[in-house]
C-alpha cells in the first residue's frame, strides 16, 4: 500500500496536497502541526512521494522508480534533516543539512524537499538561518517541517509556510482499524479508542503496550474497591501508584474514562454506550451510590491533579487528595 492510502483520516489536508500539485500550486513551505502520534509524518513522506513520482495516472504510484526509492528511505531528492542534540536543532543542524545544501540542484527529480522532524526543538538562531532560504527558495526546494507546536515558530516563519493542523480521526475509523489491523477484541478497542482522542498513533501504541495493559489494570482495581477502602488502604494505593509516576497522566485519563462512564450510566443506563462496558456490574454499584454532582466533583478532582502535578506540587500529597475525593463522593 502506498502514498496516501494508508493514512487513516486527514482527508481535508490530503486533498489541499492533492490539489496542490493538480493546480501547480505546490508551496515552498509547509508545517505539519500535531501531537505526536497523529499522522505528521506519514503524510509529509507521502506528499514527498507524490511530489517525486515519475508514474503516470494517480500520484503516487508506488510503482515507479522514485516511488521505490522513497518507500525505502533511499530518495536522492528527499532529504530529511538530523541533529545529535536531542532537545535542540541548532544552526549548524540547518546550515549544513537544508540552507547550505538547498542551492545544489535535484539530482533526478523535479523537487527537493526536506524533512524536518521535531521542528519545534529549533533554535531562534537556527530559524534565523532559514530566514533567507524561505524567503528566496529556489524554484525546486520545498521545506516540510513536522511540530507539536506551531507557536514555537518565529513570525516571519509562520508567515512564509502553509500551516497544516492536524485533525482527530473519528472514533468509528480508529476503532476499525485497530480491530482489522492490531487485532485486539472490541472491548479492548473500545478502551484505546476512546483513551487516544482521535490520535490513531497513540491508539495502535496502546493497543501493543504492556505497560498500559499494567496501568489499565492498576486504575481498574483502584476504580472498583475505592469505595470500600480505608484510610490505610488508600495509603497504600498511593505508594502503589507511584511505580506508574512517569505514566501517571495515563492513569489518571483512566480513571476520568471510568467515572464518565458511570455518569454516563447513570444518566442513561445504557450499556452499549459504556467503554468498560464489561465492567458494567461495578458501574451500576457505583451509579446507585454516587450523585451526579459526586460525578462531576470526582472528575473535577482529576482534573485538578493534573494540574497540580504539572506544577509539581508534591506526587503523594496530591494522589492522596484525589483518592480522598473519590471516596467521600461514592460514600457506601
Amino acid at each position: 500500500m502506498s502514498g496516501f492510502q494508508q493514512i487513516i483520516g486527514h482527508e481535508q489536508i490530503i486533498n489541499h496536497l492533492k490539489s496542490a500539485m493538480k493546480w501547480n500550486k505546490v508551496s515552498h513551505a509547509y508545517i505539519f502541526n500535531g501531537e505526536k502520534g497523529s499522522g505528521k509524518k506519514m503524510l509529509a513522506n507521502a506528499f514527498a512521494q507524490m511530489l517525486q513520482c515519475e508514474g503516470e495516472g494517480e500520484k503516487p504510484c508506488g510503482t515507479c522508480r522514485s516511488c521505490r526509492q522513497a518507500e525505502s528511505g533511499n530518495h536522492p531528492d528527499i532529504i530529511r534533516v538530523i541533529h545529535e542534540k536531542p532537545n535542540s536543532i541548532g544552526i549548524e543542524d540547518i546550515r549544513e543539512q537544508l540552507a547550505g545544501d538547498i542551492q545544489i540542484k535535484p539530482y533526478q527529480s523535479r523537487y527537493k524537499i526536506y524533512i524536518v522532524p521535531d521542528s519545534e526543538k529549533m533554535t531562534v538562531q537556527a530559524q534565523n538561518a532559514l530566514l533567507k532560504t524561505i524567503e528566496e527558495p529556489p524554484s525546486y526546494a520545498v521545506i516540510l517541517f513536522l511540530t507539536t507546536n506551531a507557536a514555537s515558530f518565529l513570525p516571519t516563519i509562520l508567515s512564509r509556510c502553509v500551516v497544516l493542523n492536524m485533525k482527530p480521526v473519528p472514533d468509528t475509523e480508529v476503532r476499525k482499524y485497530l480491530m482489522e489491523h492490531v487485532e485486539i477484541p472490541d472491548y479492548q478497542a473500545d478502551v484505546c479508542t476512546a483513551f487516544a482522542q482521535g490520535n490513531i498513533g497513540k491508539a495502535v501504541k496502546l493497543a501493543t503496550s504492556e505497560n498500559f495493559n499494567e496501568i489499565k489494570m492498576s486504575a481498574l482495581y483502584l476504580v472498583k474497591h475505592i469505595p470500600n477502602m480505608d484510610i490505610s488502604e488508600i495509603t497504600a494505593a498511593v505508594k502503589a501508584v507511584t511505580e506508574f509516576k512517569v505514566d501517571i497522566q495515563d492513569y489518571l485519563d483512566l480513571l476520568a474514562v471510568w467515572y464518565r462512564d458511570v455518569l454516563y450510566f447513570k444518566a442513561t443506563n445504557d450499556v452499549n454506550g459504556l467503554i468498560f462496558k464489561e465492567e458494567v456490574k461495578y458501574i451500576r454499584e457505583q451509579t446507585n451510590h454516587g450523585s451526579y454532582e459526586g460525578m462531576e466533583q470526582i472528575l473535577q478532582g482529576l482534573t485538578k491533579a493534573k494540574e497540580r502535578l504539572n506544577a509539581n506540587v508534591n506526587f503523594d500529597l496530591t494522589m492522596e487528595l484525589l483518592f480522598l475525593t473519590i471516596k467521600e463522593n461514592l460514600m457506601q
